[in-house]
């Protein structure tokens, strides 16, 4: 999206100090990873949704849970369990007596943060009612659409695939994510600190630094990122390496190529810039392109990741010359 006007250097300043503020206050809980932390926020200020992957007792949680803390806003969590239902999620029409009507009751989703933890030990079907909402912001409930709260994000966590109890997420729904981080385990260091104080940090003490209106207001102010024209065709041709990758059965889609330059000016405000720079892309390339690359059999046989895959397309696809790519 080409701005009408470049964003005023003030604003640009004051952005990236409140996701300092931010990163700062989340890292207070979430040790040692300021740039999963830096990934999650910039999802954030691109309405994007985040998908935590990574063994349990890592931390996924408490990082869903500092973030929806450290921005004051409505935030709950649904515990995704084999036995939980569409309605669960979404929420239900009730006849109610009194009045002679139907009303709608909301379900969890209904709030600006949602925690969907352990997203991939629900049933399909549960799985699919947060299709909806992440993609439209609303849910339909007997035919009559009911929007959630602005912002709105997703932030779910999954176990890896291989353990006992999950489903598979789809595709279709895997697409929907804007970035798919894994937390990974501690540093040594950090793990002592981590037992040293664990029973007082919580992300229920964490002190909001802003508010879900200043949250708006950002998400509006990396809509007007200056992206230079080749550092598009420069997206555009990394998502087609992708496609055209030999050990690949299904590429990114144009979708996927949307989510990387979204993302990418969010990021760049998160660093202090208003406008886009080629690294931007690199850094984000693996965690908003990773889950949308599907390998092909014998790829996965031969245990090829979809990281080398990105790690290719990067070194294919020529970097833009920097003199084209100034505001």
């Amino acid at each position: 999206m080409h701005p009408e006007q470049p964003l005023p250097p003030q604003h640009i300043q004051g952005f990236a100090q409140v996701a300092a503020q931010l990163a700062e206050r989340i890292g207070t809980v979430v040790l040692g990873k300021p740039d999963v932390v830096r990934l999650a926020l910039t999802a954030l200020f691109a309405q994007g949704h985040v998908l935590l992957e990574d063994v349990p007792g890592v931390g996924k949680t408490t990082l869903a849970r500092a973030l929806a803390a450290s921005v004051r806003g409505q935030w709950r969590r649904i515990q995704f369990t084999p036995d939980l239902l569409p309605s669960d999620v979404s929420g239900v029409t009730i006849f109610n007596q009194a009045s002679r009507g139907f009303e709608f009751h909301p379900g969890p989703v209904f709030a600006n943060i949602v925690i969907a933890d352990e997203i991939n030990r629900a049933s399909p079907k549960t799985q699919s009612s947060l299709l909806e909402v992440m993609e439209e912001r609303r849910v339909t409930v007997d035919g009559v659409p009911h929007p959630v709260p602005q912002p709105f994000l997703v932030v779910a966590t999954q176990n890896p695939v291989e353990m006992d109890g999950t489903y598979r997420l789809p595709e279709a729904q895997l697409d929907r994510f804007l970035v798919k981080l894994s937390v990974g385990y501690p540093d040594e260091d950090v793990e002592v600190e981590v037992l040293r104080g664990a029973a007082l940090r919580s992300p229920d003490t964490l002190e909001p630094v802003t508010d879900t209106a200043t949250v708006g207001e950002m998400v509006r102010m990396a809509l007007r990122v200056h992206i230079a024209d080749p550092l598009y065709t420069y997206a555009v041709r990394l998502a087609a390496a992708t496609r055209n990758h030999p050990q690949v059965r299904v590429g990114v889609s144009p979708r996927g190529v949307i989510a990387l330059t979204r993302a990418a000016s969010a990021f760049a405000l998160i660093n202090g810039r208003g406008y886009v720079l080629p690294e931007d892309f690199k850094t984000l390339v693996e965690p908003v392109f990773a889950h949308r690359v599907l390998l092909s059999p014998d790829a996965q046989l031969r245990g090829v990741t979809a990281t080398e895959v990105l790690a290719d397309a990067i070194r294919q696809v020529p970097v833009p010359l920097p003199d084209n790519q100034r505001v």
